[in-house]
């Protein structure tokens, strides 16, 4: 849960340079949505940590995440859309070797829950 939808890039980053995928998972709603940088979705916190910890263990076991622009929009008093763009280094490919860095995006659609604020629908693709 986050106090404030402000708080998710920087959450977010922090996370994924830990490899936490419970930590990243705790943030979504229990019928949260995750479309991954590989391609990967899932609709549920338990998904969303399976799926996060088989890439860490993959393509971004040395993975780190660099903020660029933030955008966020309020959507009335209880939603929220927050779009982040990420730098995305230290891919390693399916024999290990670095395999560079990409641009990515990051959006989530996020809803109020009581004093708090949970990620109901989020996709991290990779920018063209």
């Amino acid at each position: 849960m986050l106090a404030d939808p402000a708080d998710l890039p920087r959450r977010f980053a922090a996370l994924w340079g830990a490899h936490d995928a419970r930590g990243i998972a705790a943030l979504f709603a229990p019928d949260g949505e995750f479309l991954s940088l590989t391609g990967g979705a899932a609709q549920n916190p338990k998904e969303i940590a399976e799926l996060l910890a088989g890439e860490f263990a993959g393509a971004f076991q040395r993975a780190r995440l660099v903020t660029g622009r933030t955008r966020s929009r309020p959507i009335g008093d209880s939603a929220a859309v927050i779009w982040q763009r990420f730098v995305l280094s230290g891919l390693v490919d399916e024999k290990g070797a670095e395999a560079g860095r990409i641009g990515a995006a990051f959006c989530a659609t996020l809803e109020r829950v009581g004093s708090g604020w949970q990620i109901v629908s989020a996709q991290f693709v990779v920018e063209a």
